[in-house]
């Protein structure tokens, strides 16, 4: 997911078969506000939320809040912005796990 609300949310579990998105796409450009659950991070570590999806997109600019494993984030123009973090997390802890602009507060 890209910091300005774009979703690219492909199916690539099997190595060299061509991408799939689904029903996702009919989902997701219909909903009048669609909310992404995901991890924060891949299995790697690689940060999940970034600042332009590499994947073709299965909706542009059509998410506005997500909950991942580390936190709720609010899509506005600025980037992502924070609405809450897991007990103990720093913003910088954050932050460097996100490739997207993360924004403190309202």
């Amino acid at each position: 997911m890209a910091q300005n609300g774009d979703l690219a949310n492909w199916s690539t579990a099997t190595p060299g078969a061509s991408p799939a998105v689904g029903g996702a796409m009919d989902l997701a450009v219909g909903a009048k506000r669609l909310w992404v659950v995901m991890d924060h991070v891949t299995k790697d570590g690689r940060p999940k939320l970034v600042r332009k999806c590499v994947y073709p997109l299965t909706a542009p600019t059509c998410v506005t809040r997500v909950y991942t494993s580390l936190a709720v984030l609010d899509v506005v123009p600025a980037g992502l912005r924070i609405v809450e973090m897991v007990p103990g997390l720093s913003f910088e802890a954050l932050q460097s796990l996100t490739e997207a602009d993360l924004i403190q507060g309202e």
